[in-house]
């Protein structure tokens, strides 16, 4: 198993794959809860007209523009909070947007961030929501034991690996990695 640090240095395609299974811990408020990555999505940058930074840095993507292992948090439709974990080179831009995941610990805290018992974390916002994470976490690294952390994990048995969701550029890349669940 690569060390995290080699997997956020990686290239996109390599790094999203190989973020499923790991764990995503949120300290906020004294009150620690955490997931296992379950669904990511990939976008590269310069080379894919489907992430924030294809026209270059702004101030609102310059995070992904930074070191690998920085959290990118942005607003959706000016609603939901998602973010994304920086990979590759610094300059880049290439992140790896995390979509879902599995609770592992603090689902009370979840359910009262997020107001139901149900559809916890699936979906990038209700991620974030869960786990607490906003605008102010950008630009967080997330090697090491800061406020948002990332940790080992169980690498899943099985990957899909299917198109990316709600984008209108670049829909025919296959750059949508789901940790395949047994029924």
């Amino acid at each position: 198993m690569s060390s995290l640090r080699a997997i956020l240095e990686g290239p996109v395609l390599e790094a999203a794959p190989a973020l499923l299974g790991r764990r995503l811990r949120s300290r906020i408020g004294g009150v620690i809860t955490e997931v296992a990555i379950s669904e990511v999505e990939a976008y590269d940058g310069a080379n894919d007209p489907a992430s924030h930074a294809f026209r270059g840095p702004t101030p609102r993507n310059l995070t992904m523009f930074g070191k690998p292992g920085g959290l990118y948090v942005y607003r959706s439709y000016g609603i939901h909070w998602c973010m994304n974990i920086v990979v590759g080179e610094e300059g880049r831009a290439a992140a790896v947007l995390l979509r879902g995941g599995v609770p592992t610990v603090g689902a009370e805290e979840m359910v009262r961030r997020r107001g139901r018992e149900d559809h916890l974390t699936d979906g990038p916002g209700n991620l974030c929501q869960a786990l607490g994470v906003t605008g102010e976490h950008d630009g967080e690294q997330v090697l090491g034991r800061g406020v948002i952390s990332l940790r080992k994990g169980t690498t899943p048995a099985e990957i899909e690996r299917t198109a990316r969701i709600g984008i209108s550029k670049a829909t025919e890349s296959q750059w949508r990695f789901v940790a395949a669940v047994a029924t």
